[in-house]
């Protein structure tokens, strides 16, 4: 390469016009997924005190919610359901009218373009908080895979356009792709998080959720946030069984595992800009110490060109307006 003063790179850096025309890394619209809650009840919508624009909506207003994303362009939301009952099983996961069957039933009646993902797991669900069945203080893989199964296909029954496991329970795609093709649902695809760690990020979402563990910790089956090989051996498992896009969770601290995820494997990779990463803006924005505009969209185009093709975040919305305006 030419050196100084043949080459100057600050050339292509003179006006935003010049910027423009060489960015290598484009956030849109398109690349976008925002995450809502949903409870039971009437006209509610609470805020969710440490994600603030968050709301834990009711059927109804969640449906207004989901009008207003088509109407920003924003093409698909994820859905975690809070039951008003919670038992050892997490039987309202898979329950027929559980919160979530009715809220995708309800959506995808009333906003049909919305791409809707439902999110699978049973520490929503469950007394116990764990994402799986529970003996004696330990979380039983093989036992709660047909539990994971069956909310996936009551899910597919509802009208989910797309399944995402979140349990990080060994061998769930293969059992949630088997009950999901021999119930004639072979074209729903599976979104895995695949690499999801057991991080300290997920607070505000536990708040969200109401899905606190209520012994322990979760370190026996999320990831150790040390580990990146075993990420890629985990995604190895997820897509052999039949996962079709693959997530990592989180996002801001893990880029360097989306980058080696997205370079081995080649197929549709999403990451999480989870609940502690946009509580974090949010609070030093309010303080008055970061601007939350630049910051956020900072973040969220570094986690694009690390390698995500699908961005799940609680700042879709405002990006929208950022990028228009």
């Amino acid at each position: 390469m030419s050196q100084f003063p043949i080459y100057r790179p600050r050339r292509l850096r003179a006006n935003e016009n010049l910027r423009r025309l060489v960015r290598e890394t484009a956030l849109c619209t398109d690349d976008l997924i925002y995450p809502m809650f949903v409870v039971h009840g009437v006209d509610a919508a609470h805020e969710i005190p440490s994600m603030p624009g968050c709301f834990q909506y009711s059927v109804d207003r969640l449906v207004r919610a989901a009008r207003t994303l088509v109407d920003l362009g924003i093409r698909g939301t994820i859905l975690f359901g809070i039951p008003q009952y919670k038992d050892a099983s997490g039987s309202g996961a898979y329950a027929e009218d559980g919160i979530i069957q009715q809220a995708v039933r309800a959506v995808k009646d009333a906003v049909p373009d919305l791409l809707v993902m439902t999110d699978v797991c049973l520490c929503e669900y469950t007394d116990h908080g764990h994402c799986g069945v529970v003996h004696e203080a330990e979380v039983l893989n093989d036992a709660t895979l047909s539990l994971l199964a069956k909310a996936a296909l009551s899910h597919a029954r509802a009208g989910a356009d797309v399944i995402a496991p979140s349990d990080m329970m060994d061998g769930r795609i293969g059992a949630i792709r088997e009950a999901l093709d021999e119930n004639g649902y072979e074209q729903i695809p599976i979104m895995a998080y695949a690499a999801k760690y057991a991080s300290a990020f997920y607070g505000p979402f536990r708040e969200a959720a109401e899905s606190a563990p209520q012994f322990g910790d979760r370190r026996s089956y999320q990831m150790d946030p040390s580990n990146s090989d075993e990420a890629l051996r985990e995604v190895g498992l997820d897509l052999d069984e039949g996962a079709d896009i693959l997530m990592v969770k989180p996002a801001l601290s893990y880029l360097d595992v989306i980058s080696r995820v997205k370079e081995s494997f080649q197929v549709p990779i999403a990451a999480y800009n989870v609940s502690g990463e946009y509580a974090m803006i949010k609070a030093a924005a309010h303080n008055g110490w970061i601007d939350e505009r630049q910051v956020a969209l900072e973040v969220l185009t570094s986690i694009k060109r690390a390698g995500a093709d699908i961005i799940l975040t609680y700042f879709a919305k405002s990006v929208v307006e950022w990028l228009e305006g």
